[in-house]
């Protein structure tokens, strides 16, 4: 080789060579400006990443415990329904002597003749 030849070949290694350590420097000082940033920002993601998940579990719980409500209203929706349907029937004897004393008609003085349907009620 020549000596222009290796002049070139020297040149181009030093451009190389330039290149090569403003990259690193570069990338250097980008880590240096960068690095903070993404630090913060992933202890904000995990903050985020925590809080969802403990809105999740509280929206779970939450569901269930709607879900438990709606049954325990829907099981004393049932009993009172069931009482008030018992309570009818025990009342339905009381019903009928009643209407059975105001169907009835009799003359006179109007307390003894209610003592008198009282007393044929209750079998005295």
């Amino acid at each position: 080789m020549n000596a222009g030849a290796w002049r070139a070949v020297c040149i181009l290694l030093a451009v190389v060579l330039v290149l090569v350590a403003g990259g690193a420097l570069g990338a250097w000082l980008a880590s240096r400006h960068y690095r903070p940033l993404l630090d913060i920002a992933q202890t904000e993601l995990a903050t985020a990443k925590t809080g969802r998940n403990n809105l999740e579990a509280l929206a779970g719980e939450q569901g269930r415990k709607l879900g438990d409500l709606v049954l325990a209203g829907q099981e004393r929706e049932r009993r009172a329904a069931q009482a008030q349907a018992d309570a009818q029937d025990l009342a339905q004897h009381d019903y009928s002597a009643a209407n059975r004393l105001l169907q009835e008609r009799t003359g006179g003085d109007p307390a003894p003749v209610a003592e008198s349907i009282i007393d044929q009620e209750l079998g005295l």
